[in-house]
């Protein structure tokens, strides 16, 4: 047997020097800091306050899941439309009234034990018969949507579009071109901790082509006081937060579950690579659905929205090679500070979105691609019409309910229905009545 070549990576338990873990731990807080805070402020929850509980959430979620799952918790696009139509946001950035916040967190609690109870569910049946419900048709589709979903999002921030004109910005494009092309660079080309950082390097190059061009705000890291305590809220009982909020996290379980098996190939390629043993984190579903609703709970507790793992944070980690969890406790060490921080959490938001958004057109590719790697993986009969059935309408109604709605969500009478969370419940459905006396396929 030839023996394994020297690869350079970190697996979950492996812990990186200090130096470079702040710098591992940097990188992840960039990645998710857009996302989160985007999802503040589309619904009107404060943003210091969404940073410290995104921080708290991890902390919980790897200290409940023994370090044996690396993922980081940050704000949930999957509960956008219907945190949005409960606290009544109307403008982009406005914070909504405390009693509002506060009922949704009560909302967003209840969607954590929803979270918790599909997991013991999954730990009592075993991974096997939940992959009838979940097989890698539905999983797969689930990751290729929400990478390809964020498509959108990431072409217009990324040209610094403006609806009102119809035009995008020509210096916006050269940051966003200049930032992609230097983070793909660095990431195919260098080698050692230099690889390991490739994102950051190429959001720092993005920022630094970004001055120049006039892109850059530095007033806000000038002004204000230095140190602010996040605006905490408690949450108050509230029955129609909960019948609004509370049933998307069934939606989130196929997302969650994705994940997850996405982390699977992606750490045991590298254990492999290194000739170390290879980790069972697929048959940790359970426990990852129940570390989720944990850590929904502790985040709604302090005044944040519902999150979930991120794909962001993964795409980072199988680029750069590196899954240790002491680097996403040492990013949520950091975001938590950072809530804190003015100035710090000024010069991060400083960064212009054409510069983040243009390493996103990336980032978001690999959550796409990472669903057709589910089905490679899984060896899914691609020539199967049961097969091709479930997949072609997870992506068709996940896909055209996003972009063909107002809202990203389908409107059904007086209902609107998010695009993603309900591809995914129709493809689960679908999957499980093709399986009624039909003959046996792979």
């Amino acid at each position: 047997m030839d023996k394994p070549k020297s690869v350079l990576g970190y697996l979950p338990e492996d812990r990186p020097t200090t130096g470079k873990l702040i710098l591992f731990a940097l990188q992840q807080v960039l990645v998710m800091f857009p996302a989160t805070v985007t999802v503040a402020l589309l619904t009107g929850f404060h943003v210091s306050t969404t940073i410290f509980a995104s921080g708290l959430a991890t902390l919980c979620f790897l200290f409940f899941t023994k370090g044996q799952i690396p993922l980081y918790y940050g704000s949930s696009f999957a509960y956008l439309s219907a945190l949005a139509a409960f606290m009544g946001t109307q403008r982009y950035g406005v914070t909504a009234p405390d009693a509002l916040i506060s009922q949704a967190q009560f909302g967003i609690i209840c969607s954590g034990f929803v979270s918790i109870i599909a997991g013991l569910i999954v730990n009592r049946y075993g991974i096997e018969k939940i992959e009838k419900v979940l097989p890698p048709t539905v999983t797969g589709s689930v990751a290729m949507i929400i990478g390809l979903s964020l498509a959108g999002s990431a072409m217009s921030q990324a040209g610094m579009f403006d609806a009102a004109t119809g035009t995008t910005s020509g210096v916006g494009w050269i940051a966003a071109l200049v930032t992609l092309f230097a983070t793909i660079f660095f990431s195919v080309y260098l080698k050692g901790v230099w690889g390991q950082i490739s994102i950051l390097l190429g959001i720092l190059v993005g920022y630094a082509v970004s001055i120049p061009l006039g892109l850059v705000d530095f007033s806000a890291m000038l002004t204000g006081s230095i140190i602010q305590v996040p605006h905490f809220t408690l949450p108050t009982p509230n029955v129609g937060a909960v019948a609004a909020i509370m049933p998307i996290a069934i939606a989130t379980i196929p997302e969650s579950t994705a994940h997850v098996f996405q982390l699977d190939i992606y750490v045991n390629d590298l254990a492999d690579k290194m000739g170390r043993p290879r980790r069972d984190i697929a048959g940790k579903l359970g426990l990852n659905l129940i570390g989720d609703g944990i850590g929904d709970i502790v985040s709604s507790l302090f005044g944040g929205p519902a999150g979930t793992n991120y794909g962001e944070n993964i795409s980072t980690m199988a680029i750069t090679k590196n899954f240790s969890v002491w680097m996403l406790g040492a990013a949520a060490v950091l975001a938590m500070a950072i809530s804190f921080i003015v100035p710090v959490s000024a010069a991060i938001n400083s960064i212009p979105g054409a510069v983040i958004n243009g390493a996103c057109i990336y980032l978001f590719g690999v959550i796409g691609a990472q669903g057709v790697a589910i089905m490679i993986n899984r060896k899914v009969d691609m020539f199967s019409a049961r097969n091709l059935a479930v997949i072609a309408t997870i992506l068709i109604i996940g896909l055209g309910g996003y972009f063909g709605f107002p809202g990203n969500s389908i409107p059904v009478g007086s209902f609107k229905l998010p695009a993603i969370a309900t591809a995914a419940i129709f493809g689960i459905v679908l999957n499980l009545l093709l399986q009624i006396g039909g003959k046996k396929e792979n």
